[in-house]
């Protein structure tokens, strides 16, 4: 079968917070439009994209934070953008709509209960269910209903969606543009790098008692860079206490992350739960640095083996695997990058249309 000529993307959190929805969103309607598929991709309002996208944008709907998997997500309430969105997308004309998050109201929920007669596929990404999905299985079971098809970006995503609903999904994973990230030159101070936003489930706090006790005890010299935002920013300053080997650069864009990790020594990815995937561990690799995650479900299968692992929330735990890292070879580092390579955007969106094809085939 052919490609569809017009693909909608629908995205529940603002694109302009850094997510590994938002990425996925992103990545995927970079790689649909250079294949010439004209792409929307509808989402709340916000600011600039954290990274750019040829994309036709259409974003509806005041933005508010809530609590959701031990995080804030950016989404909008508004019944107004619900149905917004649906007009958007049923007068875009598209032959398939990619739901990401479909359980995440607001704006997908308008779309679904549209008429559009497109192909509708779901992915799930969430890691862990909790109270909200056990009080709403109805409403979750209707939003099954409208999906011609359903995808999981990891075997813990699919579980927590088989025991939302009691439905399986196809699993795939997330997609990851290796031409984005490379390795630069490196300072003689080897820099280890903590990307992500400021809230006790990333583990921010981790990673800074590990360096601040790797310099008691005399470790050899390091920087430890905190690339983020986010309400535990003045917790985790006063933790660092005026340490001169810890910088705090703020919220970044897409091209100095890349940056940073192109110039670090180690990366960390330190949460403590509720990681679908590890796309950190994979950007690091890719970026020629060694990788250190702590050992959680959501991680593994993105390590592969070639990250060093570490028990959650344990700093004493953490500074040994930074001490592994470090004296990573050269070697090690390309097999980890050849890692990265396997999981690439372009398979990721091959596979996504032949479960359009697939779909159109049952119709």
């Amino acid at each position: 079968m052919s490609p569809p000529r017009r693909v909608v993307i629908v995205s529940p959190y603002a694109l302009d917070v850094f997510g590994g929805v938002q990425e996925q969103v992103l990545g995927m309607s970079r790689e649909l439009m250079s294949r010439g598929i004209e792409t929307l991709v509808v989402s709340p309002e916000g600011g600039a994209p954290t990274s750019e996208t040829p994309a036709r944008l259409v974003r509806l709907g005041g933005c508010v934070s809530i609590p959701a998997n031990g995080s804030k997500a950016p989404i909008t309430l508004s019944p107004v953008a619900a149905q917004r969105a649906r007009r958007a997308i049923e007068n875009f004309d598209a032959e398939v709509i990619f739901f990401h998050e479909p359980f995440a109201p607001l704006v997908g929920y308008g779309a679904l209960l549209g008429t559009s007669s497109a192909i509708r596929v779901g992915t799930f990404h969430r890691s862990g269910g909790g109270p909200a999905y056990r009080f709403t299985k109805p409403l979750l079971r209707q939003v099954i209903r409208r999906l011609d098809a359903l995808v999981a970006v990891s075997d813990r995503a699919a579980v927590t969606l088989r025991n939302a609903t009691g439905v399986e999904a196809e699993v795939l994973f997330n997609g990851f543009e290796m031409n984005r990230f490379a390795p630069r030159e490196r300072p003689s101070v080897p820099t280890i790098l903590f990307v992500g936003r400021f809230e006790t489930r990333k583990g921010a706090h981790v990673v800074i008692e590990a360096v601040k006790s790797w310099r008691e005890v005399g470790g050899p010299e390091v920087h430890l860079i905190m690339a983020g935002d986010g309400p535990d920013g003045a917790n985790l300053r006063r933790l660092a206490d005026g340490d001169s080997a810890i910088s705090f650069v703020g919220a970044i864009s897409d091209a100095e992350k890349r940056h940073l990790l192109g110039e670090s020594a180690v990366v960390v990815a330190a949460s403590l739960f509720g990681e679908s995937f590890g796309m950190t561990l994979l950007e690091g690799m890719a970026s020629g640095a060694a990788v250190v995650a702590s050992d959680i479900d959501g991680y593994r299968e993105a390590a592969g083996g070639f990250a060093t692992l570490f028990e959650p929330n344990d700093p004493t735990d953490l500074r040994r695997a930074i001490s592994t890292a470090l004296a990573q070879t050269d070697t090690q580092r390309h097999e980890a990058r050849r890692h990265a390579e396997g999981w690439s955007m372009q398979a990721l969106v091959d596979h996504y249309l032949r479960i359009y094809d697939r779909c159109q085939a049952r119709r």
